[in-house]
């Protein structure tokens, strides 16, 4: 679905990365950890190409990410979703409204509305779904911005450190949504600093975890 094969990627005259190749498959379950600055959220912009690499070759959905058209790169990204480090809403419209924004860009809005309100309801916001972004606590954001990322029925879901900023209740929350994404047939990418979260993962469903540190990305072992 997604392969990064031998990439490296450099900014300011600084290799921030080389040498990184990884494989999701449809269905699996990847963590990326690694110190602060690694290159994390970097790698993973790469994965939905947002960024080009510097060198090496990205595919998305088994082609080169530099022979996808502006709209081929459009249309992929709707296979997609995104949950970013800082959830990002429109605070003057609810958070029902904002859960649906992705669907504007299609003529999915009144044919998907059952579908919308069955997933506010499925992370547990049916009973915030008419209040403002900033009404909402850490933790109901972070479950909002899940549900805005799988609107659209991506294949793949990426989050970068979805649990970073709340507490471990929510983080809790945030990760039993990602596990069932992932039985529903969902490739999950999960970037994260947070090694509790990641035990907690490996006690549910088979996962794999990749480290990004010294410019290197590899397989951690066994000890986390």
């Amino acid at each position: 679905m997604i392969e990064l094969e031998n990439i490296a990627y450099s900014y300011g005259g600084g290799e921030l990365f080389s040498g990184a190749s990884l494989t999701l498959e449809p269905g699996s379950f990847h963590f990326l950890t690694g110190p602060s600055g690694a290159g994390k959220t970097t790698l993973l912009k790469l994965c939905y190409g947002e960024l080009l690499s510097t060198s090496g070759q990205v595919r998305l959905f088994a082609k080169p990410v530099e022979a996808h058209s502006r709209d081929d790169i459009a249309i992929v990204r709707r296979r997609i979703g995104v949950v970013h480090q800082n959830c990002e809403f429109l605070d003057h419209l609810s958070i029902y409204e904002n859960i649906g924004l992705p669907l504007t860009v299609s003529d999915r809005t009144l044919a998907a509305s059952s579908y919308l309100d069955d997933l506010v309801a499925w992370v547990g916001l049916k009973h915030q779904m008419s209040q403002l972004p900033p009404q909402l606590s850490g933790g109901e954001r972070q479950r909002a911005a899940v549900a805005r990322a799988v609107i659209t029925s991506p294949d793949v879901i990426i989050a970068d450190e979805p649990t970073g900023n709340i507490d471990w209740e929510m983080s809790q929350r945030v990760l039993s949504l990602l596990v069932e994404l992932n039985r529903m047939g969902k490739t999950i990418l999960v970037a994260t600093h947070d090694l509790n979260l990641i035990r907690t993962a490996k006690a549910q469903i088979g996962i794999r975890v990749l480290r990004l540190k010294n410019r290197k990305l590899q397989l951690s072992g066994a000890e986390l």
